[in-house]
């Protein structure tokens, strides 16, 4: 891994850590906050797509076949918000971030069977220590209630689902640029999720004027500068490394969370933090040559 992709990895987490908090802030359905994320991230990375003839182009010359892997990576991405937003109505940001960043277990099965990835012992053992600094994290919270427990299976669903999109991803971008990727990702995403909104007859419209605000929130940090980072690095860094990487959200959440929503860090989530950066850290040492 190159330094650059190493410090961009970093921002990315950093920004997607805002996701879960943006989420508890607006005061709406978890459908109805998915398909604005993902409107409003479409609509601002519109103006870019239609302002260079190339990306216009490329996204006129996309054959069938991308097209629909594309497309349906955006529909997977959506329910993947559906499911996580969802899971957050039923337990807590920390237990539900915990459970959504498990990623790096489907990754690495997925990653073996689809591309022939194989990682060594010692980069496996670093998954593994970093997925037990999750679960010290998320521990208490998990002992909530029978509700909370089913926030929590939601969001091993949603784990699974983001996995699939990854690796729909890493396909599609060896091949595609960034914004025309993105903006057909998201925009198809979107689409989606209005069909489903208009279905369950999800109020779209009477809002406040915060709650917007933390919906242009949501997709200008957590998916323009957090998700969109992530589809940047995909072509050139595999959806194992990047699962990896989203395991430090974690961590950007239990911060963010004890300063925007007052929940305090406990001694359990502090000995997880660090448990969770020892992980990545023999993670990365030990796969860097792969």
């Amino acid at each position: 891994m190159k330094g650059k992709q190493f410090i961009l990895l970093i921002l990315g987490v950093l920004f997607l850590s805002s996701s879960a908090i943006f989420v508890k802030l607006a005061a709406a359905p978890p459908e109805v906050t998915a398909f604005y994320r993902m409107l409003f991230s479409t609509a601002m990375l519109l103006p870019f797509a239609l302002g260079d003839h190339r990306i216009r182009q490329e996204i006129r010359s996309c054959s069938r076949k991308k097209l629909g892997l594309i497309f349906v990576g955006g529909i997977l991405l959506a329910v993947h918000y559906i499911l996580w937003f969802q899971s957050l109505d039923y337990t807590s940001v920390a237990s539900s971030t915990v459970i959504v960043t498990l990623q790096p277990l489907f990754a690495v099965v997925g990653g073996y069977y689809l591309y022939q990835e194989r990682l060594n012992n010692k980069a496996l053992i670093g998954i593994l220590i970093a997925i037990m600094g999750c679960f010290l994290i998320g521990y208490r919270d998990m002992q909530l209630s029978t509700t909370a427990l089913i926030g929590d299976i939601l969001a091993l669903i949603a784990a699974a689902v983001i996995t699939v999109y990854f690796f729909i991803g890493q396909s599609t971008r060896k091949h595609s640029g960034l914004i025309a990727y993105s903006v057909l990702s998201y925009g198809s995403s979107a689409i989606f999720l209005l069909i489903y909104c208009l279905i369950t007859r999800s109020n779209l419209t009477h809002y406040s004027a915060e709650t917007w605000l933390y919906l242009l929130a949501l997709a200008l940090f957590a998916t323009i500068m957090g998700q969109t980072i992530f589809n940047f690095l995909i072509r050139w860094l595999s959806t194992t490394v990047i699962s990896m990487a989203i395991l430090g959200e974690v961590i950007g959440t239990c911060l963010l969370g004890y300063i925007f929503l007052n929940e305090g860090i406990s001694i359990n989530q502090f000995i997880g933090i660090t448990i969770i950066l020892i992980g990545q850290a023999v993670f990365i040492w030990f796969s860097r040559g792969d």
